[in-house]
């Protein structure tokens, strides 16, 4: 009867043996193995981001100056284009650029040289008032950026949604454009809302800035001498 048994036990384990090295053995699987598509996805995020901000950029570039304005899309269709609304956002954007060597004005260079009108002027895509608006600061290039906020309550949860969408423009004192990107995120969030979207902004930062720095130093011509106001 032994003898019996133990071939039993043998012919079992013959047969679970082809079972354990199929498929699921083959590719190693484990309840207890994490799933790292988010890490994955993190890491590839940021060697593109990386890729980009070692685009060569000539040094006449970096000398010249970049006007920032910051607007929103409001819910009617219209702008708000008081800068002094925006420094968070106008900061996430603008503190970015410097750090890579970009010269920027400040919100107060901009209000002291530049009529509220003529800020509307490029939201407006008024390509007169804006070239001349740019030419009076003397900036050879302008950023604009266009923020939409929308705020919802979920429907499961009792809780604020907030999603965000930006959009981000670059171009020559002359209106040429030379890039231009956009990003979406959105998330759940408390009783402040404009909070939350300034930390959405902040996280799509890195990857807008990117994006312009690398089709700045690629694609933008520095304007010929004397075409430009005076600093």
């Amino acid at each position: 009867m032994t003898a019996i048994r133990r071939n039993l036990a043998l012919a079992a384990l013959a047969l679970l043996l082809p079972l354990a090295s199929g498929p699921v053995g083959a590719q190693g699987f484990s309840f207890s193995q994490p799933d790292d598509s988010a890490r994955q996805q993190e890491q590839a995020r940021q060697e593109r981001i990386a890729a980009q901000l070692s685009t060569p950029c000539r040094a006449e570039l970096r000398n010249k100056k970049i006007m920032v304005l910051i607007g929103e899309v409001l819910s009617n269709g219209t702008y708000a284009t008081q800068q002094q609304n925006y420094g968070p956002h106008f900061d996430a954007i603008n503190e970015r650029l410097r750090a890579l060597g970009l010269r920027t004005y400040t919100p107060e260079e901009i209000r002291r040289q530049i009529a509220q009108a003529e800020i509307d002027a490029y939201f407006r895509n008024d390509p007169d008032a804006a070239l001349a608006a740019s030419k009076r600061l003397g900036a050879s290039f302008v950023l604009r950026g266009l923020i939409s906020l929308q705020a919802t309550r979920s429907p499961v949860m009792a809780v604020n949604q907030v999603s965000v969408n930006m959009s981000f423009t670059l171009s020559g004192s002359d209106g040429r454009r030379i890039s231009e990107t956009q990003a979406q995120t959105a998330s759940y969030a408390g009783a402040d809302v404009r909070r939350m979207a300034l930390t959405l902004v902040n996280e799509k930062a890195d990857e807008v800035v990117a994006t312009l720095y690398a089709d700045y130093c690629r694609n933008a011509v520095p304007p010929a001498r004397g075409k430009t106001a005076p600093k």
